[in-house]
């Protein structure tokens, strides 16, 4: 090119546009313990994973995990209730980084004094819908992601609310790494019906062979408070494995 000649400007950086998303379910149950509203606001921000909110991060850069787990294995947690499961799970394998999602204030406050107790450092928080955390996950980025005892939505009508739908999926789908490992607990037989009718269709494999491998517990299991309450009503736990083609 001739100097002097007019040189192509780099295109304008647009702000995606925020998608609607409607939201279900509770985000507040019963007025918090004083220890638990310390632990939201002494422990929480130290826990993030990054900006992922739309207010925090308008242009949905990615995360970077690299740095935020100092290149670990990274593992999802979609709704992670009281968090028993995620801080056994951080406990147990310590050379993984464990994100969970979980928009219920009361569930996030439990997890924060369980992290305390237990003293894991592997793991980071993001309260609110794992819908943006999706936004900012790079792609095939996740090892492993688990969807435990997850809001049943049990009228026929409300289906289309279960996280086992396109909505999720498709986004699921993306930031896992091929091979990588779905798990699905619930005790709702008709959740079962439905992930396993939709799930295969966006890039998954069920690995079950024989009853037993829905029927019996994954070996490094920790029973929740939520499966408690189900055996305690005569519901029968299932656990469904996937992997990510």
């Amino acid at each position: 090119m001739q100097r002097g000649a007019a040189q192509a400007k780099a295109p304008a950086m647009t702000t995606p546009t925020r998608p609607h998303r409607n939201f279900y379910g509770r985000l507040k149950g019963k007025t918090l313990k004083p220890a638990q509203r310390s632990y939201l606001a002494e422990d929480l921000e130290g826990l993030s994973p990054g900006p992922v909110s739309w207010e925090d991060n308008p242009q949905r850069t990615p995360l970077d995990l690299e740095t935020l787990f100092d290149g670990k294995p990274v593992w999802l947690e979609v709704g992670f209730g009281g968090g028993e499961h995620m801080v056994h799970q951080a406990a147990s394998n310590p050379e993984v980084g464990i994100i969970g999602c979980e928009p219920y204030i009361n569930g996030v406050a439990m997890l924060l004094g369980k992290i305390r107790k237990a003293g894991v450092e592997n793991v980071a928080v993001y309260p609110n819908d794992v819908r943006d955390m999706f936004d900012v996950l790079p792609e095939a980025s996740i090892d492993r992601a688990f969807l435990l005892y997850p809001d049943p939505w049990p009228k026929s009508r409300h289906h289309r609310r279960r996280f086992v739908t396109e909505e999720h999926l498709v986004p699921l789908a993306r930031a896992l790494k091929p091979g990588s490992i779905f798990r699905v607990a619930t005790d709702i037989e008709d959740y079962v019906r439905q992930t396993l009718e939709e799930v295969p269709k966006f890039g998954f494999e069920w690995l079950a062979e024989r009853p037993g491998d829905w029927r019996t517990p994954w070996d490094d299991w920790i029973s929740t408070r939520y499966e408690q309450k189900a055996l305690r009503e005569g519901r029968v736990p299932h656990y469904l494995t996937f992997r990510r083609l």
